[in-house]
């Protein structure tokens, strides 16, 4: 596997989960109060940001891993970047249901790696 390629391809994926957990979650804190068509607005338009960042990531991702890999890769950043924003930003208590669901992920980074 080419690291460089890994690398960037993370290094994007990161940047898109963080509007992309933004858009899906992060109205729930800012816009509770607003009209539901406002949040999803502003939702798609922070999206736009993620898609323009997911679409890149997976054609670079796609010419080392195979589909797979790039989900899973995908799905250990996007619990990477979740909890962080869970705890931080929507005060979400800690749970040990964090850790279980990173140790599954890693069992399927180790299967989907190997």
């Amino acid at each position: 596997m080419n690291l460089t390629v890994f690398g960037q391809t993370a290094g994007l994926l990161v940047l898109s989960n963080l509007f992309m957990t933004w858009a899906w979650y992060g109205h729930l804190k800012t816009l509770h109060d607003k009209p539901l068509w406002l949040a999803v607005l502003a939702s798609w338009g922070i999206a736009l940001f993620e898609y323009m960042l997911m679409v890149p990531a997976n054609r670079a991702g796609f010419t080392t891993m195979s589909l797979a890999q790039l989900k899973i890769l995908q799905e250990v950043i996007t619990l990477l970047v979740f909890v962080p924003f869970a705890l931080l930003v929507m005060k979400q208590p800690l749970k040990l249901d964090f850790l279980w669901a990173a140790l599954c992920m890693c069992g399927a980074v180790y299967f989907i790696f190997r």
